[in-house]
């Protein structure tokens, strides 16, 4: 899962993934290499001939329209989910770290790795500025801090305007 999956995933935005099933594809079938294959035709092929005029009432029945498809069910309204009470709330048991304003006290109190490198990986994820990868982290630390709150607001997550500088 990627680093902003799991960022959803802990605000209880997106739901865990599904364990893949673990069954082993069926081998292919290896044809016989020792026999050749024939082609036996079951009757007379003639591609100018016209088919046989239909005998059955069935048969001579005009055709129905097929019966259109079921569509898929519409999917749930997204429901939102109030990213900031319970930010507050797991603030609320580590003072002094600020999630408003700092993508690593976010990530620490998500329980993630907030280190330079895991940093660097979510940027890169969420398509950061090469220009603010490099030198000054800062940059980069407040770019990541907006981009996760917006995308966090696209998927989902109530977000204040006042968070979501522009």
């Amino acid at each position: 899962m990627s680093i902003f999956g799991t960022i959803l995933q802990k605000l209880g935005i997106q739901k865990p993934a599904a364990p893949a099933a673990q069954a082993a594809p069926a081998p292919a079938a290896k044809p016989a290499a020792d026999k050749p294959m024939t082609f036996t035709p079951t009757a007379a092929f003639h591609p100018q001939a016209t088919p046989p005029a239909a005998s059955t009432p069935a048969a001579r029945a005009p055709s129905m329209p097929a019966p259109a498809a079921p569509s898929a069910p519409k999917p749930a309204p997204m429901a939102m989910v109030d990213v900031v009470s319970k930010l507050d709330k797991m603030a609320g048991d580590n003072p002094g770290l600020d999630w408003k304003v700092s993508i690593v006290d976010m990530l620490k109190l998500l329980g993630m790795d907030s280190s330079l490198s895991a940093r660097k990986e979510l940027a890169t994820e969420l398509g950061c500025p090469p220009e603010l990868m490099g030198g000054d982290y800062a940059k980069m630390n407040v770019w990541l801090h907006q981009t996760v709150l917006q995308k966090i607001a696209e998927n989902g997550g109530n977000i204040p305007p006042s968070l979501l500088k522009a």
